[in-house]
């Protein structure tokens, strides 16, 4: 009998040990500088004002999640796109309306970002049949090809070759297009992604790789409860440089940042450049630290300002590391917008999202025969 090999003596070991198993002789990443200087896309004040609403909406649409699926309106699991709509937004603005997009489970803030009815998500997510896909995507499966976005996937890293054979239909076909794959840190584990990257690099491919990592760690919080890679290439973007794309490191927290990054990448590859990386990094939000999402403090325009309402364990975040409230800071600081007339948007916003759940809870659900259409193999 030959020996056995060792994954086949892995298999056979205790549990407790192979949970044990951790990879070695690989560098702690180094902490996660906060910035204190952030700074505003340079748009003019309409257009910023509707970046903070469009921001506003993905929140509240979020916190109003929550409760929905604490008391069985759906089930499933759902990942909450909060904290990271400093990126999403500013980055998804700098697009021509006929570009594509892919996305992951962590779909909502993308989606709503680009432009999705609110209400028609949520329906989606309640797998009515007025949702965007008629109940059948979900969370996790939500797509709206008439805004672009054409896939969103729950496979981790599944996106980024779909989104590299899009950008090559676009190079064939000299539309003009450019795909942008939205993906976390976690997808940069997979074969998939080097695989992409190298064919992106090889043809020169039209496609804006933005990576948002939110594993990074900050605030007063342990390596070990925030980071969610575990990668030997670090920093992540040494991983597309080794394909010779040009890839940049960023403060995904920071719009103006952000925005600037995006619009400079997407021109880039509009004159041909070929493809280009971002890795947007944020502190991840205290209420996805557990396994169900949580809101450990509702948002309200004010905590800008003061945050003594906050939990302890979660004050932190809410004050140095939450994008909302730092751009919502920026805008009156550069005399941009009142606090007042932030807090207008904000109670508009409140009542349109209030009214979008109304719409879902009371749509109906797919009738049976809804069941097999729509679907291709």
């Amino acid at each position: 009998m030959p020996p056995l090999r060792m994954p086949l003596l892995l298999a056979f070991s205790p549990v407790i040990e192979l949970l044990s198993i951790r990879p070695v002789n690989v560098d702690k990443p180094p902490s996660f500088a906060i910035s204190h200087n952030h700074m505003l896309p340079k748009l003019p004040r309409e257009s910023l004002l509707d970046l903070c609403r469009r921001m506003f909406v993905i929140r509240h649409f979020e916190e109003n999640l929550v409760p929905l699926h604490d008391r069985g309106v759906f089930g499933g699991h759902y990942h909450l796109y909060v904290g990271q709509e400093g990126t999403g937004v500013p980055a998804i603005s700098c697009l021509r309306s006929d570009d594509y997009l892919f996305t992951t489970h962590r779909n909502h803030g993308h989606l709503l970002a680009r432009g999705a009815e609110p209400k028609r998500l949520y329906a989606e997510i309640l797998g009515r049949a007025d949702g965007l896909n008629k109940g059948k995507g979900g969370s996790f499966h939500s797509v709206a090809p008439s805004l672009g976005f054409l896939h969103s996937s729950g496979v981790v890293a599944g996106i980024i070759p779909l989104s590299t054979g899009t950008a090559y239909a676009s190079k064939a076909q000299k539309n003009g297009r450019i795909t942008v794959c939205l993906f976390g840190d976690g997808s940069l584990e997979e074969g998939a992604a080097p695989e992409a990257f190298n064919l992106a690099s090889l043809f020169k491919l039209p496609v804006l790789f933005l990576c948002e990592n939110n594993g990074k760690y900050g605030a007063g919080r342990a390596v070990a409860a925030a980071q969610s890679t575990s990668m030997a290439a670090y920093p992540l973007t040494d991983l597309p440089k080794a394909y010779k794309i040009p890839a940049q490191q960023i403060d995904g927290m920071d719009a103006g940042l952000v925005h600037a990054a995006i619009l400079e990448a997407a021109e880039k590859i509009r004159h041909g450049e070929g493809p280009q990386f971002v890795e947007a990094q944020t502190v991840r939000y205290p209420g996805s630290e557990t396994n169900w999402p949580t809101v450990p403090q509702p948002t309200d325009t004010s905590l800008a300002w003061d945050v003594s309402s906050v939990p302890e364990k979660a004050r932190k975040w809410y004050e140095s590391c939450d994008p909302l409230l730092i751009f919502i800071r920026e805008l009156v600081a550069a005399n941009q917008a009142t606090k007042d007339e932030i807090a207008g948007i904000e109670r508009q916003v409140k009542v349109e999202i209030a009214a979008a759940v109304e719409f879902a809870v009371n749509s109906p659900y797919p009738k049976p025969e809804e069941a097999e259409r729509n679907f291709f193999a």
